[in-house]
């Protein structure tokens, strides 16, 4: 159901060229009629905000139960960013963060991983921007679990695609719930979106791609 929270969040990412319409090609290889690309929040209000959306999901599934989070490289260290400073400043929840780098750093401490040091025990969550096929997070996680003895409980999106993984007739958000115990929160999902545009008439053209699209790789 589009809630006036997931609206305000669609017009946000709208406003700021993150949410297009058009003929975009995924990291998993589908050609889709929509895009999600956090690459494109290039100014402190809309990183500001971004992380205060990010911050009231976190408050609202799990509070200050956990004791670190991660944004994987590249588009989560911006978000991981924004979103601990969100979370100290709105919430009073301050929790360190961390990030990676994509090739280890092979001078002065070394190491591919940038922020906290994680330990062992810790309850990591995962900041990142969409889940499409679940590539990613088969990358993130080997990296995690090779820093220390960690416990990856949740991981927080702007946009669950809702499209099928490797697994027919299972979402890559099941995927990785159901093989990794990690619970998934997403702010809108692609049945937001399609409601959205249904309210808006300037996106009638769109309306039966993204129906198309979605009849083809989405599952509810």
């Amino acid at each position: 159901m589009l809630t006036p929270e997931k609206k305000e969040f669609i017009e946000f990412m709208m406003s700021a060229d993150v949410l297009r319409f058009g003929n975009f090609v995924t990291k998993s290889g589908r050609s889709t009629p929509y895009f999600v690309n956090t690459g494109n929040y290039r100014t402190g209000l809309q990183s500001s905000r971004l992380g205060e959306f990010y911050a009231a999901m976190i408050r609202a599934t799990i509070g200050p139960e956990f004791d670190a989070m991660f944004g994987p490289a590249y588009k989560g260290i911006p978000l991981v960013t924004s979103t601990a400073g969100a979370l100290a400043r709105t919430c009073g929840i301050d929790k360190p963060f961390f990030f990676n780098r994509k090739e280890a750093k092979d001078h002065g401490e070394g190491g591919s991983l940038v922020g906290y040091k994680p330990q062992d025990g810790d309850r990591i969550i995962i900041i990142e921007d969409v889940i499409t096929a679940g590539t990613a997070i088969r990358e993130t996680l080997p990296v995690l679990y090779g820093a220390a003895d960690v416990k990856v409980t949740d991981m927080f999106i702007s946009v669950n695609r809702c499209e099928v993984g490797q697994t027919p007739g299972r979402t890559a958000v099941m995927e990785v719930a159901e093989q990794f115990g990690i619970r998934v929160h997403s702010l809108i999902d692609v049945r937001d979106v399609h409601e959205y545009l249904q309210q808006k008439g300037e996106y009638a053209d769109i309306l039966p791609l993204m129906e198309s699209y979605m009849e083809q790789y989405c599952v509810f």
